[in-house]
């Protein structure tokens, strides 16, 4: 819970604040982007929330902080409980951004895919009795998909409540020794037909991403966005990073100018761009059906 008394002297005056606890994982920017910017090494609040809705994300960017470290001088307790009720959320077609990201994961985005043949948990979030009630309703979770070695989250509790298989690649096994499908090698895995295991390594050596039918890429940690260059930015492989601009087609859609990003995911696909919606998450590309 955030601490009034370690409030960042970056937060603009007003009722929600950033304190020194802050790990800068961008969570309340993906969130709530017209509360919360990037200040240095912290996150801070530059412009306090106006409207219902700039409230409702302020609040969904409260709960989704790893660490805590946003705070309300005043909360608003019935927004607080919308907020809370928000995840899973709904990003389209059946995909779902979690919410409640883990500090065992270093803020990492988690998703939840909905599925007739066996639901899917890509990374895990921390683990909560909503989420877990949340998915129960939804019929459970049949696999969890673990990008990579450094976001396993509260897998192994979710696993165990689930009876969930973990998938993770043999080059980053170590941090799940017990997994139940370990990948081996850099062969994609058709896993069902719309379900598509990609090895990417580059960022770890057992990096993977996560194609469903054709269009949702979940890419853990193999690319990122990057201010600087305002674009995708891959992770280092063969000790550099390679990067891919990104254009606003009159849609409002990002897509890349060059299909780089997605060339060393192994054909996964040509373009993409972020899903609709208001304030997704990052780590999950739409690529053209």
């Amino acid at each position: 819970m955030a601490d009034v008394a370690k409030r960042l002297s970056t937060n603009i005056d007003g009722n929600f604040f950033v304190d020194a606890t802050c790990i800068n994982r961008d969570t309340c920017r993906q969130l709530a982007p017209k509360s919360f910017v990037e200040n240095g090494e912290y996150s801070s609040v530059y412009r306090q929330p106006e409207t219902e809705s700039e409230r409702y994300q302020a609040y969904q960017a409260l709960l989704a902080c790893p660490v805590g470290s946003i705070g309300a001088l005043v909360p608003d307790k019935a927004v607080m409980r919308a907020a809370t009720e928000s995840f899973p959320m709904l990003i389209e077609d059946n995909v779902f951004y979690n919410g409640f990201n883990s500090e065992k994961s270093f803020g990492a985005n988690s998703y939840f895919i909905r599925h007739p043949e066996g639901n899917w948990l890509v990374d895990a979030p921390r683990y909560m009795k909503k989420l877990v009630d949340a998915f129960e309703r939804m019929g459970g979770i049949a696999y969890i998909f673990l990008t990579h070695e450094d976001d396993i989250g509260d897998a192994p509790r979710y696993a165990k409540h689930f009876r969930a298989k973990r998938v993770i690649h043999r080059a980053d096994a170590d941090a799940q020794p017990d997994a139940e499908w370990i990948i081996d090698g850099l062969d994609v895995v058709e896993a069902s037909p719309d379900f598509r295991i990609i090895p990417v390594p580059g960022h770890t050596d057992g990096s993977m991403a996560l194609l469903y039918r054709n269009c949702y890429l979940f890419t853990g940690d193999h690319m990122a966005w990057d201010r600087e260059i305002n674009g995708l930015r891959l992770a280092p492989i063969g000790g550099e990073a390679a990067s891919v601009s990104i254009r606003v087609d009159p849609s409002g859609s990002r897509r890349p100018h060059a299909p780089a990003c997605c060339t060393d995911a192994r054909g996964a696909a040509t373009s993409a761009r972020a899903p609709r919606g208001q304030g997704v998450p990052f780590g999950l590309l739409r690529t053209p059906r």
